[in-house]
C-alpha cells in the first residue's frame, strides 16, 4: 500500500474517533496501524488499530472498521507455551456484526466478502451496539463486520501475538512482510 493511501485511510479513520468521542495523542495517531490482512482489498477485509499497550501481561486497542468492512475468520492459539489470547470486544460507535463458534443464527445481518465464503466456517451471530461488548476465549473462531456507517471497537485482551495468528484463509498474512 503506498504511503499517501495510508495517510487517507488515518485521515478517515481518525474523523471515526472525532465522531465516537475518542481522544487520540499525537504518538497514538502518529502510530496507527492499517492491516490489509496481505489481500490488497482494505476496503473488503481490513482494520485501523490504535494500540495503547500490549504487554506480557495484558493488551488495549481500538479498531476502525469501514462501513461494511470486514475482519477475516481466524483463532488466537496456544503458543511457546503461552496461553492464546482471550478477548473483549466493546463497541464504541456504529454496529459489529461478531460470527463466533457455536450454533448457526438464523437471518444473519451480515454475510464473508463476495468470493470469499469458502474461509467463513462460523456463523453464531452477535450484534454489538454501542456499550455492548462480548468476550471470546482463546483458540475460538471468529470474524466481524462493521455495519452500514462503519464501527470502532475497543479490545481489551491478554498479551497480543498477532503473527500467531491463524485464519482460515492462509493466504492471508497478518504481520506484513518487508
Amino acid at each position: 500500500m503506498r504511503e499517501e493511501e495510508k495517510e487517507r485511510i488515518k485521515a478517515r479513520a481518525l474523523e471515526y474517533f472525532q465522531k465516537a468521542g475518542i481522544v487520540l495523542s499525537s504518538q497514538e495517531k502518529e502510530n496507527m496501524e492499517i492491516a490489509d490482512f496481505g489481500l490488497n482489498d482494505f476496503a473488503r477485509s481490513g482494520l485501523v488499530f490504535v494500540v495503547y499497550i500490549n504487554s506480557f501481561r495484558y493488551c488495549a486497542k481500538e479498531m476502525v472498521l469501514f462501513p461494511n468492512q470486514t475482519c477475516p475468520e481466524h483463532r488466537h492459539p496456544d503458543h511457546n507455551g503461552v496461553d492464546g489470547k482471550q478477548e473483549t470486544f466493546r463497541c464504541r460507535y456504529g454496529l459489529v456484526y461478531l460470527y463466533v463458534e457455536g450454533e448457526k443464527s438464523p437471518n444473519l445481518h451480515a454475510s464473508p466478502p463476495t468470493g470469499d465464503e469458502k474461509y467463513y466456517t462460523v456463523f453464531h451471530e452477535i450484534i454489538l451496539k454501542p456499550g455492548d461488548q462480548h468476550t471470546i476465549k482463546k483458540n475460538k473462531l471468529h470474524w466481524f463486520k462493521a455495519g452500514e456507517v462503519g464501527a470502532i471497537i475497543s479490545e481489551f485482551s491478554s498479551y497480543s501475538d498477532d503473527a500467531s495468528d491463524i485464519f482460515t484463509d492462509l493466504h492471508i498474512k497478518r504481520v506484513p512482510e518487508e
